[in-house]
């Protein structure tokens, strides 16, 4: 340990996504504190403002489809650079506990005996759909969110589609346009209605912000035809989905809400 400095210690933050002026007061004080930050590739650029001038910025993209730093390598060079007494800030995109792997770095920050806080941050599954006025809950259509990822670990199971086609509640998918196929598929398999209301939110909070709105069974080919709407980005499935700016009347709103477990039916949408 440094003995020039007080025992250093890791706190992750969540950067939220894209805009830095969604950070909380909270980040920002955490940011000023930091003496190291190592940042993910998702975190816009506007947010490291916050931090001293002094402070050292190690990027470790992470990021789906994408060359990567080892989960492990990060795991170590903070264990590292803590037990040198420096102030570490983890740097992630959106909730560090939101497929973000957050849990599995605490784990080794306390497994090493390295004092860890975590600052939660704004996760897109919520703030993206809010940028182009979806609510992902809405008592009169959605009871719940689902947020799920449409990225399995290697060798892994991913998640239950039928089941989630049952739930009755909006579903957010994560890291879900490159397997856009795999999703739909079981969704409309297990009974969900092919023209169930359905969005897509890139980049949002940033310059290069993409969305559209379509329905499930148009997806696929809808992200097809826009390769703007490519990673990052979130789907959203569900009768919220035609909620918000195209709302123009009651009827429409009245036709969403057809999709809505709450209400009953699955009706033609539009």
């Amino acid at each position: 340990m440094n003995a020039r400095t007080a025992p250093g210690r890791v706190t992750l933050v969540g950067a939220g996504p894209g805009d830095a002026d969604l950070l909380t007061v909270r980040a920002v004080k955490a940011l000023r504190r930091a003496t190291v930050a190592l940042v993910d590739d998702l975190v816009d650029p506007g947010v490291l403002r916050y931090l001293r001038k002094s402070a050292r910025v190690v990027p470790v993209g992470k990021r789906g489809g994408c060359v990567s730093t080892p989960q492990a390598f990060i795991h170590r060079l903070m264990v590292a650079e803590a037990r040198q007494g420096e102030q570490v800030v983890r740097l992630k995109g959106g909730d560090p506990f939101v497929f973000g792997r957050g849990g599995e770095e605490v784990d080794a920050l306390r497994e090493a005996g390295i004092e860890v806080e975590v600052v939660s941050g704004l996760t897109a599954g919520i703030a993206g759909p809010a940028a182009i006025g979806i609510p992902v809950t809405d008592r009169r259509c959605a009871s719940g969110v689902a947020l799920v990822t449409g990225h399995a670990q290697p060798g892994g199971e991913g998640p239950d589609w039928a089941a989630l086609a049952r739930c009755g509640l909006t579903l957010v998918v994560y890291m879900g346009t490159q397997r856009v196929g795999e999703i739909v598929a079981p969704l409309l398999a297990a009974g969900l209605a092919a023209d169930t209301p359905a969005a897509v939110v890139s980049a949002a909070h940033t310059p290069r912000q993409r969305e559209a709105r379509c329905t499930l069974g148009t997806l696929a080919d809808r992200l097809a035809q826009d390769p703007g709407l490519g990673s990052p980005a979130v789907l959203v499935i569900g009768a919220v989905a035609a909620l918000g700016a195209v709302m123009e009347s009651p009827e429409e709103v009245e036709t969403a809400f057809r999709y809505s477990p709450i209400r009953g039916s699955n009706e033609s949408f539009g």
